[in-house]
Formats: C-alpha cells, structure tokens, sequence
C-alpha cells in the first residue's frame, strides 16, 4: 500500500478541523460563556494557566478546545477522550459527567488557602437550616448533627470520586503531536460512520466499528510513556483507518454507479498523502 489513499470529501473530512463544525452557533454560545465565566488562551498565559475548556461530545468520546484570545475558533484540541467501544448505557452516562461544566468555587477567606464547590456550600447551609429545623421539633442533637457535618462533606469530595470511576473507561491524550494525529484519526472514522449511516451494507458497518477500535487502541498506545516505541503501531493503525476510509468510498461510488447515472457524476473523493504522526 503507497503512502497516498483516497479520503472523503471535504465536507465529511472537515468534521473536528475546528469546533462544532455542523453547528458554529454552539461555539459562538460556548465562546461567549467562556469568556464571561473562565481564563481565555491569550499571549499572557504562562504554564501555570488553567485555561476554560469547551467540551464537544461525540459517539466515541470528546474534544475539548480552548478558547483563543483573538475570537478565532482552534485548529487543535487540548485534549482528546475517548469512550471504551463496549461501553454500557451506564458508562455513556459517564462521558457526559466527564464533560460537564466545571464547577464553580468559592475562596474560603484571603487568609486560607483553598477554595470550596459552591454545590457543596449550598448543601451545608440547607443540611445546617434542616438540621436547626429537625431540632427544633423535637429531633435528637446525636441525630441531626451527623448529617449537618456529613452532607457538605460529601458533596465536595464525592464529584472527585465519581470522575476517578469514569475515567477508568476513558482514554484520554494531551500534547499537540498526540492531539493532532487522534484528531486525523477521529475525522477518519467520522467518514465511516456517516458512510454506515447512510447504507445498510454490512462491510461498511463493520469498517465503522473497526475505526471505533482503533480509535481506542492509538488512545490507548498515546498514554504510554514511551511512545517512540509504539511509534510503528500508531502508523499502523492511521494507515488502516485510511485504508478503510478508502474502502467505504469505493463501495459508496458503486451504490451511486448502481442507483443510477445521475448519481454517477456527484463529487467524488480526493487524495491525499498520511500526515505527520506524533514524533515527527
């Protein structure tokens, strides 16, 4: 196999260059909360900034973008997750958990450090209100307090723990080079879901799943420390997405040939070389 394939066409392809593609209204709302609630991406940011993220949801997983301080829109994700291909309805759950707005916090006083959820300080002020009120109407004090005490507690600590068993069935990357070759892989398969969508011919639902895998699988090889050593695999795996890509365009110009002459002459798919791959 040479290094060149055909791909889909430029409107199938396109798909996760930029943030919500097939709705750049979602971006505009999302850019104009950002900047209303959270740190924008500028030429002042330092190491130390935590910039907001804006979480874009997909079958298989996310891609979190910053927001620029010029008003464009990104051309690379700051991070990329990806969702176990057997995941339950349960684990699908937890991706939108994942994916939440950050929760908003409130500093404690300039004089301590740290800060607290305010979901968890408006659950200390309704547990203390209850428990008063428990009280008040006959209710043991050993009774009350406990939940009075254990109520905020909870809510501040057990977000952390309920991310820490979502992420056990996610896979998720950083780092421009790694962002850059999941983002090409992720467009590919897109092209093989929108393919399998729009046809009931089993080879090309079989190339979506198999482009779901090895979504998964690069997801997976990214996360390993040494990644020059998995260098070979990841080529591997991007040369068979494109080769399946190219797969699903041949099988789609036959329907099209099929369908009728009219279809024959729609836009067909262009070529072009594999990109740079994460240590180039």
């Amino acid at each position: 196999m040479t290094d060149t394939l055909r791909t889909p066409t430029p409107t199938a392809a396109a798909q996760h260059r930029r943030p919500f593609t097939l709705d750049p209204g979602r971006w505009e709302a999302e850019r104009s909360r950002a900047l209303r609630t959270g740190h924008v991406r500028d030429h002042t940011c330092t190491a130390e900034c935590e910039p907001v993220l804006v979480y874009e949801r997909t079958r298989w997983g996310w891609l979190a973008w910053t927001v620029p301080g010029d008003g464009t829109p990104p051309d690379r994700p700051h991070q990329i997750g990806v969702l176990t291909p057997t995941a339950s309805h349960m684990q699908r759950l937890s991706l939108r958990w994942l994916t939440r707005h950050p929760a908003h916090r409130l500093a404690l006083a300039p004089t301590i450090p740290g800060s607290l959820r305010l979901s968890a300080a408006a659950v200390a002020l309704i547990s203390l209100l209850a428990g008063l009120f428990a009280m008040g109407h006959g209710a043991p004090v050993e009774a009350a307090l406990p939940g009075m005490v254990l109520a905020p507690i909870l809510a501040e600590h057990l977000p952390g723990r309920l991310d820490a068993r979502a992420r056990e069935h996610v896979r998720s990357v950083e780092g421009d080079g790694a962002c850059r070759y999941l983002q090409r892989l992720a467009s590919l398969h897109t092209c093989l879901v929108q393919a399998a969508a729009g046809s009931d011919r089993y080879e090309l639902r079989r190339a979506a799943e198999i482009g779901r895998h090895l979504l998964w699988d690069a997801a997976g090889l990214l996360q390993t420390p040494d990644t020059r050593s998995a260098s070979a695999q990841l080529i591997a795996r991007e040369r068979l997405m494109v080769q399946l890509a190219d797969q699903a365009a041949q099988s789609l110009k036959r329907t099209h040939i099929e369908d009728g002459p009219a279809d024959a002459d729609q836009p067909g798919w262009h070529e072009r070389p594999l990109g740079p791959y994460p240590l180039d």
